[in-house]
């Protein structure tokens, strides 16, 4: 390994750095099915637990924690949709589709506006398009439902709400030519297999109600609504804080964002206590993910020290806390595109400018 870079010099190109990642690139089928079958194995025990304890309060706990699990599901279905995962690609494919159904995200749709759009255009105002700020003006030109949605969703409350109206309804659910103007049969054929999940799984949980005499309706809301939106909650609070930063930049022009090498200034490393990162299966260490898709989720850690090591005070590294949350919500409600700032919503700066090469 190579001395670390100076914060003053130039930053290296996007090849070195990958290179300093490829001692730890490998990837262990074995390794990825066991967590496969460990998490599977927890989703079914908190949605049996959500059927067979008594006490609601407790059904509805369980039922949160199967909504966690699911968010543990779906990040090993990322790996796999990004085919860093396991060894096979095919095994990927299939793994993703399956990992991908207890959050009731279409694989195709998934892998066009995730790893095509989102990774190729990180924080390019007009390309990527999760949890991309407006301008002043863009937010008065807006009719005053959608400011107040916008209000609503930039909250700190609402992350649920803006995952499942803006990405899950407006982009994967059978999305319409607007919002993908391209049309496959593989999406449709995607949506229909999500569709057909969901239906299994409220007939299962119907039939457990009734076989337990229970009421279908607390059985569905405990271990079908729960989950889901617990999910939705979580997969909208994770790509907010990994992207939503006083200290990072969005783009409005290719050129100067292809300068700024987004894929290590546009990205947050959030970092927790109690492992809870570890509980994630390591997404948090985003940065090292951005660098190089290829890098699996059980190796991510590493690799996160190493890019810190080898580029001090290039990374923005946050310790997370509910203050640092909310204060990032008060302060990050429109975006200056000229003067690279973070605004309010009566367009007052309220972060310093970014630098921008």
């Amino acid at each position: 390994m190579p001395e670390p870079v100076s914060p003053a010099a130039a930053m290296p190109h996007r090849k070195v750095i990958r290179s300093w990642l490829l001692p730890i690139a490998q990837r262990s089928t074995g390794r990825a099915l066991t967590l496969v079958l460990l998490d599977l194995f927890l989703f079914a025990a908190a949605i049996a637990a959500t059927v067979w304890l008594q006490n609601i309060a407790a059904k509805f706990l369980f039922g949160a924690i199967a909504g966690f699990i699911i968010g543990r599901l779906f990040i090993l279905g990322h790996d796999a949709c990004h085919q860093s995962f396991t060894s096979h690609r095919r095994l990927n494919r299939w793994l993703g589709r399956l990992l991908f159904l207890p959050s009731l995200t279409p694989y195709s749709l998934w892998d066009v506006g995730h790893n095509v759009v989102h990774h190729g255009y990180t924080n390019l105002k007009g390309f990527d398009f999760v949890w991309h700020p407006l301008s002043l003006e863009e937010f008065q030109a807006l009719p005053r439902r959608r400011q107040w949605l916008e209000r609503v969703y930039r909250s700190g409350w609402a992350p649920w709400l803006y995952y499942l109206i803006e990405m899950w309804w407006q982009r994967m659910y059978f999305p319409s030519r607007r919002t993908m103007p391209t049309r496959r049969p593989v999406f449709v054929w995607d949506g229909i297999l999500v569709t057909a999940a969901a239906l299994f799984w409220i007939a299962l949980l119907a039939a457990a109600a009734l076989i337990t005499a229970q009421p279908v309706w607390l059985t569905l809301l405990a271990g079908f609504i729960m989950p889901w939106l617990f999910w939705n909650a979580m997969i909208g609070f994770v790509v907010y804080v990994h992207h939503t930063h006083t200290g990072v930049a969005w783009y409005d022009q290719k050129t100067v964002w292809a300068a700024a090498q987004p894929f290590v200034s546009t990205t947050v490393h959030l970092t927790f206590r109690y492992r809870i990162g570890a509980l994630l299966h390591h997404i948090m260490e985003h940065t090292a993910h951005h660098v190089d898709m290829s890098i699996p989720l059980y190796r991510l850690q590493e690799a996160q020290q190493i890019l810190e090591t080898m580029l001090p005070l290039r990374i923005v590294i946050q310790k997370f806390s509910w203050r640092w949350y909310f204060d990032t919500a008060r302060r990050c409600k429109l975006y200056d595109f000229r003067r690279h700032c973070w605004t309010d919503f009566s367009g007052m700066p309220t972060s310093a400018a970014a630098f921008v090469n």
